[in-house]
């Protein structure tokens, strides 16, 4: 192996590494890197919605300033240092090439504002997402993942193009101390103190909305999870530790395919 490999190498292994701390102990850089890659994984698992949709976090540091997509980028067209630094009603905050879409940030910027422990915020169109959105029961507790969520998550009804800055309060109201959200006709929502966090959050919250949709469409009667169950179920996946391991295997995953992000 060569001395410039060996290099490659030793820099993806901290990049690895990095998914594994607490928020307070990441620098910026390493924050970019794992939400740049955040983007390239939701592109790989076809969760992508063309040059829509953001995923948000909020940079480390006294200033109320966030990263978020350039506008007019495709998810695999996202790296670390093309994020946009804005601050919370949406301004570029710094020198770049690249503008945000300050009516895309309106939803994060009413959970960054209000939730201090949500350091990221993802939010998503996908089809399976959209359509739970629009059953009018929600989750129910029927599989592994969804039942995972019980008591968890919160709604929002549909007020359209979240474009008007007075519907911040309602989210934030609707969202309460919960971190997972259906929005009503639109999508999903997760947050959480770290990258990691909020992307396991919204990969299981995603599986239960697929594994549930086909199994509520099969026309047979349901198999609910009993409530002592649910909880104790509930409960015992509640593991940051798993959460950032898993992200971590993710994260490695992207290294090994196409590590354009980092740059």
């Amino acid at each position: 192996m060569s001395k410039h490999d060996i290099k490659i190498k030793a820099n993806h292994i901290e990049i690895e590494e990095s998914c594994m701390k607490n928020y307070e102990d990441l620098s910026e850089k390493e924050l970019r890197i794992q939400l740049a890659a955040s983007y390239r994984l939701l592109e790989e698992l076809g969760w992508s919605f063309l040059i829509f949709g953001h995923l948000t976090a909020r940079v480390p540091g006294p200033e109320k300033h966030f990263l978020i997509n350039p506008y007019g980028l495709m998810y695999d067209e996202v790296t670390a240092s093309n994020l946009v630094k804005i601050d919370l009603d949406g301004n570029v905050v710094e020198n770049s090439e690249w503008k945000a879409n300050p009516a895309g940030f309106i939803i994060h910027s009413a959970i960054h504002s209000s939730k201090e422990n949500a350091h990221c915020v993802m939010h998503t169109h996908t089809n399976a997402g959209m359509a739970m959105a629009g059953l009018k029961q929600g989750l129910i507790n029927i599989d592994f993942s969804g039942s995972a969520f019980h008591n968890k998550v919160a709604y929002h009804d549909f007020e359209g193009v979240t474009l008007r800055s007075d519907e911040c309060e309602r989210i934030a109201y609707d969202l309460g101390d919960k971190t997972v959200m259906i929005l009503r006709n639109h999508g999903l929502l997760t947050t959480g103190p770290t990258v990691a966090d909020a992307f396991m959050k919204l990969y299981t919250l995603e599986s239960a909305c697929q594994v549930q949709l086909m199994a509520r469409a099969c026309g047979e009667k349901l198999e609910y999870v009993p409530d002592n169950i649910l909880d104790r179920h509930a409960k015992d996946l509640k593991d940051e530790g798993s959460y950032r391991l898993a992200f971590r295997a993710l994260v490695r995953r992207m290294l090994k395919k196409d590590s354009s992000f980092i740059l």
